[in-house]
């Protein structure tokens, strides 16, 4: 670590309080950030690590129109869904903040009020998007169209995600309002900008002064700056009704940008942590501040943000912006509208207990440089032949070995020879290498670091053969079986930023209290005598069953995709006297609960107004048991009863179901209508 520095704040990228989190946003931000704050407190490093939900801007809006919900009430779903899944994966925040909240608030309007007084900003009226029918100005992600430079006809108004181009939506050929699909107008509106045109001289100043920064990063800012037209002015305000309200007097209906908002929740989540410290690590020039993205937040990241704070003239600027280019699937582009993803919450409640399997794929497979592939395959590879064969392996035969020989007590040693010496300086030299890397940002090659050590124990015991020896050569396996968990413990110390959950593991299988990485300098952190564990495995094998399952799910996501999104053509005609021979009436439900072992079913329980019966419904995808009680529905009451996973249905309610095979109930329209009502 560089000694200037006396603490430091990581940050990682807010995400979207629209949608769960996929191994995508893990891979592009969030484990090489918590391997990277891990590190740093095994180290002894003053350090804090910051996050929270994005819960501003279009794609908000958008969920929450689309599911028919406020916007607070989609953000309040996926904060809690977020945070929860980052806390079973072992991502280690200090906080997990919320845009939402008034600390936010109060802190991104004071910090516009700032700028404003300083007469950063500049107002302009200009022509902006409206649709006429909605009767309302479009921001950019409600605006699709044709992109000018690759032809793809659904690029948003601020960006094609096809090619990656920055745009404005008056670039879009033949634009669409996504709320009414209709053409829209340009209407003016008054919005205050941030001159980056005017700032990009100190910008430029900025970015030159850190040309050790990654590639990917360095490269695509210098692309910004040295384009044709260079830096354009970039409004902050918005005309939108859900976000943090501009704080002047004339801005009635308007916003603050959400790139504007969002990076300042970094601020507002720390003086939230520590309300009475928290310009420690903001405004000192001793503090190291870090922010790690994906590769789609960098212009914010390092041209944006840093203008803000070089204006506001109190805040530290980003001293390292480590983003990571985008993790593929299965060879395709991650798409969450396609449901083409391995979803966080999912892969925790299918894989108990394996957190560090993925942890482990995702971090020796990181999209550091370039674009890079997740395959079920290669997780399945990763987990059996690395974390169980090389890894567990080892472990396993360590801890067996000391239990059979010296009943689980570590045995003294005696003369060290060669290739003892030999195993116990690569293992001294291992944390610095191991750290050289991290600090680097150079995870992948930290992580195989690490795995060397244990091949290294791997090899150690193959050659030495301790089995073979315990019969000729008692003395000399005592030292060899101490060696080997003298690695098993450095290992453990190691493994803590990389795999955590094994690390504790580990740990509780040696006997011992964690220790910190300084201690895995030394090689003899296990003391003779010391009595550790009975062995337990660390690793259990991922069968092809498990992983077909998962490959399963993506092939059905990619028919559904491909299968045409029709209304069904009618039936054959019927007749009257058919349709006369159904009995539906209205009723009410009055119990709903989850079918044991199904996904989608629920028993439901019906007041009918003749009695009280028990129908099983395959709705459990579309609607929660809590939700429905007290739903009027419609059900067909003479349908002869069948048992369903072992009760008895009588009955069965009507649903309409759309194109994409989402479910709805068909109510009475008047509710007043008591149960028992025929239907004709």
């Amino acid at each position: 670590m560089d000694s200037k520095f006396k603490r430091t704040i990581v940050t990682a990228a807010l995400p979207y309080a629209n949608g769960p989190v996929h191994i995508g946003h893990l891979s592009g931000c969030y484990l090489p950030a918590d391997i990277y704050v891990r590190y740093l407190r095994s180290v002894g490093h003053d350090v804090k690590f910051v996050c929270g939900s994005d819960e501003h801007g279009v794609p908000i809006t958008i969920k929450a129109k689309k599911e028919s919900i406020s916007p607070q009430a989609v953000v309040d779903k996926y904060h809690k869904m977020m945070g929860d899944s980052f806390q079973k994966f072992g991502i280690s925040f200090d906080i997990y903040s919320r845009t939402s909240s008034k600390t936010h608030h109060k802190t991104a309007s004071d910090f516009f009020k700032t700028l404003y007084d300083k007469n950063v900003f500049t107002e302009q009226i200009t022509e902006q998007y409206y649709d006429e029918s909605a009767k309302q100005f479009l921001a950019d992600r409600y605006i699709i169209g044709t992109c000018p430079r690759c032809s793809n006809p659904n690029a948003y108004g601020d960006q094609c995600e096809k090619c990656g181009s920055s745009l404005s939506p008056t670039d879009l050929i033949d634009p669409k309002s996504t709320l009414s699909g209709n053409k829209p107008v340009l209407k003016q509106t008054k919005n205050w900008f941030l001159p980056l045109d005017k700032l990009q001289p100190k910008i430029r100043k900025y970015l030159e002064e850190h040309t050790e920064w990654k590639p990917n990063v360095f490269g695509q800012c210098k692309s910004w700056l040295d384009s044709g037209d260079g830096l354009q002015p970039r409004a902050m305000t918005r005309d939108l009704d859900w976000g943090v309200p501009v704080p002047l007097s004339d801005a009635s209906g308007k916003v603050l940008y959400v790139w504007f908002d969002a990076p300042i929740g970094y601020i507002s989540a720390t003086k939230e942590l520590l309300p009475e410290t928290w310009e420690n690590y903001w405004k000192k020039k001793d503090t190291r501040l870090i922010h790690f993205i994906g590769k789609d937040n960098i212009v914010f990241h390092c041209i944006i943000f840093p203008a803000m704070l070089m204006e506001h003239g109190e805040f530290i600027l980003p001293d390292n912006v480590p983003a990571n280019e985008f993790l593929n699937l299965e060879g395709e582009k991650i798409s969450t509208s396609r449901n083409w993803a391995v979803w966080l919450h999912e892969y925790l409640s299918e894989f108990v207990g394996q957190q560090d399997a993925l942890r482990y794929t995702l971090c020796t497979n990181a999209p550091e440089a370039k674009d890079n592939d997740f395959t079920w395959k290669d997780f399945q590879a990763k987990n059996n032949n690395e974390l169980v064969a090389i890894f567990g392996n080892f472990i396993n035969r360590t801890l067996v070995l000391t239990h059979k020989y010296y009943e689980g007590v570590v045995p003294e040693t005696h003369t060290y020879l060669k290739e003892d010496l030999l195993v116990l300086e690569e293992l001294a030299g291992a944390p610095a290498k191991i750290s050289r890397a991290i600090e680097q940002f150079k995870f992948r090659e930290a992580i195989s670091e690490w795995m060397n050590v244990a091949r290294i124990g791997n090899k150690y015991l193959a050659e030495t053969e301790p089995w073979k020896l315990i019969k000729t050569d008692e003395s000399r396996v005592k030292t060899i079986m101490n060696v080997a968990l003298q690695i098993s413990c450095n290992l453990a110390i190691l493994a803590e930023p990389f795999l955590p959950f094994t690390s504790v593991k580990l740990f509780g299988l040696l006997n011992i209290n964690p220790l910190k990485w300084l201690s895995a300098n030394q090689t003899n952190n296990l003391p003779v005598g010391h009595r550790i564990n009975k062995d337990e495995l660390l690793f259990s094998k991922i069968e092809d069953e498990v992983i077909e399952l998962q490959l399963q799910k993506l092939r059905q996501s990619k028919e559904e995709n491909a299968a045409p999104k029709t209304i069904k053509e009618i039936k054959p005609e019927t007749s009257f006297d058919d349709f006369g021979k159904m009995d539906i009436r209205t009723a009410t439900i009055l119990e709903a609960e989850v079918v044991p072992k199904t996904d989608k079913l629920l028993k439901l329980t019906l007041d009918t107004g003749l009695d009280k019966r028990t129908v099983v419904s395959g709705i459990a995808l579309f609607y929660k048991p809590e939700n429905i009680i007290g739903q009027k529905v419609c059900l067909l009451a003479n349908l002869a009863p069948r048992k369903i996973k072992g009760i008895e249905s009588q009955g069965m309610i009507l649903m309409a179901e759309n194109a994409n095979g989402e479910l709805c109930f068909v109510s009475p329209v008047n509710s007043d209508f008591e149960n028992g009502s025929l239907v004709k």
